[in-house]
């Protein structure tokens, strides 16, 4: 079963930021989409959890700026975009298809893939597996999946991905995330920040009012659930990506260890990596700036 969400859009963004949303048709669901620039070049901003389209608010208009059609989807179960109700809807191949889909949606000759977090798990299996071809792609605070899976033995990480076990027990986690109007989500951001500036109470509140919305939370715990079940995280071949590939890491991250994203070239010939010492998991929203700068320098006109 699909559940529509409804409520409409998730976020109003400035209408000086070029932003708009729109919801597009793409495979088997409806997707909120915040859209900026135009073009035959799409760059393709996948979020991660639990966040939403809007934390490339800050991006959206430089890429638009140079040239690219930007599509920010809410992930399938987020924020407006339909909510399938079943752990295995939540799956590699559905997920990769999603993207698949969007793209085709779009009509673009040319798709630049930039992703952060579970964004980020998707694409870099999406890379690996050439599902649709790739100019460059970018990775911001989630390792290639075989750095995961040499991390896994790591002590120090196990300690630090201790949330994705208690997201197995059913119905709890969604259950104790969800008191209070969802708040604890917002509280996330603001706790685990370098910048909690930059996660004010207005920031917050898009993100706790997308949660509070019925089914979403379970949806997006969904994602950790049919990870386990699947274990398709590490099953990536030989794990090569071909194209240039950018990854931009804030070490301040509660979630991973720095040291997950070293030795990464022996699986990615074209890497290059920027590191920000000052900032957090949640790199994009945390040092707007310096990451803007670094995509600035990194990426091609379109």
């Amino acid at each position: 079963m699909v559940m529509q969400a409804s409520g409409g859009p998730s976020w109003s963004p400035d209408p000086e930021s070029g932003i708009t949303i729109d919801f597009v048709e793409a495979g088997e669901l409806t997707f909120e989409v915040a859209q900026a620039g135009e073009g035959d070049h799409l760059a393709i901003l996948l979020h991660g959890f639990p966040e939403l389209h809007y934390s490339w608010q800050g991006q959206m208009p430089l890429l638009a700026e140079m040239g690219y059609r930007v599509w920010a989807p809410n992930l399938r179960g987020y924020g407006g975009t339909s909510r399938p109700e079943r752990v295995v809807n939540y799956s590699f191949d559905k997920l990769l298809a999603d993207i698949g889909a969007l793209i085709d949606a779009s009509g673009a000759k040319k798709v630049t893939l930039i992703c952060h977090d579970w964004g980020g798990l998707i694409g870099w299996r999406f890379a690996i597996l050439k599902t649709r071809p790739l100019e460059r792609f970018v990775a911001m605070n989630i390792p290639h999946p075989l750095a995961l899976r040499r991390q896994s033995r790591n002590l120090k990480q196990l300690r630090k991905s201790w949330y994705i076990f208690f997201f197995q027990i059913p119905w709890l986690p969604e259950t104790l995330f969800g008191t209070n109007g969802a708040k604890r989500i917002g509280d996330i951001f603001l706790n685990t920040s370098c910048n909690p500036e930059q996660f004010g109470r207005d920031v917050r509140e898009v993100y706790r009012q997308a949660a509070a919305r019925p089914g979403a939370l379970k949806a997006m715990i969904h994602y950790y659930r049919a990870l386990f079940r699947g274990r398709q995280v590490f099953n990536v071949g030989d794990g090569r990506v071909e194209v240039p590939t950018l990854m931009i890491f804030g070490e301040q991250d509660v979630a991973i260890e720095t040291s997950a994203i070293e030795g990464t070239e022996k699986w990615v010939p074209h890497y290059t990596v920027k590191r920000l010492p000052d900032a957090s998991h949640w790199v994009q929203q945390d040092a707007p700036d310096e990451v803007n700068a670094i995509l600035k320098d990194w990426l091609p006109k379109a």
